[in-house]
């Protein structure tokens, strides 16, 4: 009787066993978000710089893009779109894959093969591993082995653009003796960051001159110079938000869109960093937004995420390559030098010349980039800074924000007038370049918008 009984339960548990369903694996949206939201939380705790961090957005979200499109006839690849990148491979025709997962798998791949921090990364991939293991192990197999195997392809086109040369090419060397050009800036006095970020390969615009802005105004300390007024006007700005106190609305949108991630804190003899989110990381704050405010499927999401982190890559070159070829000095160290001594911007000047504006000019790209996909009338409320315990703020369109954003350089005490204007209009030709030029729908999807 007792060992009839011991088969009967030996003989249910297979049964159950073998009948356990394997549950097709899904991915979401906020999955996704939640990826993105995790690069750039190392971003933050790595300290990338702003044009390092684009790079990072850039190569993470076209990996992902790329498997996705693979799968979705309203898409197109960015082969042959962007510059070198060859044909994505396919997957075994007798796979069992799922284009989602094998997604995420290739955005998390990506990212951890850019960034120090690669334990974050890995803890986040090994956990939906185990739960997707545990649904699926079929699929996620399957998948992996795609996501891995699209990875590799973006990471073999990656390493010919040049950044692992820059890493060892000489830093950039003041020229005391020339009063135009830029020096080093207090409190931390550091290098010039990225002197040779023009060299990256781009990925849409034709080359980093391409979109060049008019130089400068001349240098001039004489009063009544276009150069001196600018000057000027930073100066008395700053003074007058002194007046008007820490609650002002031009206080607040300085430290709203302040995103350094270079701030240097001095306490006696110990100096730390304040480390906050970068200007493109903002911007891929708002694709969240206005994603989930337009309630994207996976496929949209990733495509806004692509299209606009390329905006913020190339944005990034093109700006960096004006910075370096005018070499302008702050406003800061002439202020100190000829104006008064004790001055000091609301935000802490970032470590590299001030012509053009690097807000300016990315926010411009991004915000075309956006405005070509949901419209010029997108309202949203910027949450991007509560992190750092900065309210949120509403805008009524993405150049609306834009503008604000470039805006607020000045009210930050950091660049001239010109820096910002000519920066946004260098931005903004950029982005509409990208947006009419990068044609990642098809002219059915594109009908149907």
């Amino acid at each position: 009787m007792l060992k009839k009984l011991s088969l009967l339960v030996l003989s249910a548990v297979l049964i159950t066993s073998c009948s356990k369903e394997e549950k097709p694996l899904v991915v979401t949206p906020d999955d996704y978000n939640n990826a993105v939201d995790k690069v750039t939380e190392v971003i933050i705790h790595d300290i990338f710089s702003p044009p390092v961090a684009s790079r990072i957005y850039a190569y993470s979200n076209m990996a992902a893009y790329e498997v996705l499109v693979q799968n979705n006839s309203d898409y197109k690849s960015l082969a042959g779109q962007i510059h070198e990148l060859g044909e994505t491979p396919k997957p075994d025709a007798d796979a069992a894959v799922n284009y989602d997962v094998a997604a995420l798998v290739a955005q998390m791949e990506m990212a951890k093969s850019l960034i120090f921090s690669e334990d974050r990364i890995t803890e986040m991939r090994d956990s939906l591993y185990l739960q997707w293991e545990e649904q699926n192990p079929t699929e996620l197999e399957a998948s992996k082995a795609y996501g891995l195997k699209v990875a590799d392809h973006i990471k073999a086109w990656m390493d010919g653009d040049m950044y692992k040369q820059t890493r060892t090419m000489p830093k950039f060397s003041v020229n005391p003796d020339n009063p135009s050009r830029w020096q080093p800036t207090p409190p931390a006095y550091m290098d010039g960051i990225e002197p040779h970020w023009m060299k990256i390969r781009t990925l849409v615009i034709d080359s980093a001159d391409q979109f060049k802005p008019i130089p400068p105004p001349a240098f001039s300390m004489e009063e009544g110079s276009e150069f001196h007024k600018q000057l000027m006007e930073v100066y008395d700005v700053r003074n007058a938000m002194t007046e008007e106190g820490d609650e002002s609305e031009k206080m607040e949108i300085a430290k709203f869109w302040d995103c350094n991630p270079y701030v240097s804190t001095h306490k006696g003899h110990l100096m730390f960093a304040t480390k906050k989110i970068t200007p493109g990381g903002h911007w891929i704050g708002i694709v969240k937004i206005a994603t989930k405010k337009a309630n994207a499927d996976l496929m949209e999401t990733v495509y806004v995420y692509t299209k606009t982190s390329v905006a913020l890559f190339d944005g990034f070159i093109s700006c960096w390559d004006e910075k370096y070829r005018s070499n302008l000095i702050r406003p800061e160290t002439l202020i100190n030098q000829y104006i008064d001594d004790a001055w000091a911007p609301v935000l802490q000047t970032p470590p590299f010349p001030e012509y053009s504006s690097g807000h300016s000019v990315v926010s411009g790209a991004a915000a075309e980039v956006l405005t070509q996909i949901y419209g010029d009338n997108f309202q949203f409320d910027d949450d991007t800074e509560t992190a750092y315990g900065l309210p949120v703020r509403s805008f009524d369109s993405f150049r609306n924000a834009s503008s604000e954003a470039a805006l607020s350089r000045l009210y930050g005490g950091i660049h001239y007038r010109a820096a910002i204007e000519e920066g946004l209009k260098q931005g903004r030709q950029l982005g509409q370049f990208i947006a009419q030029n990068l044609q990642m729908k098809t002219n059915t999807a594109q009908a149907s918008n």
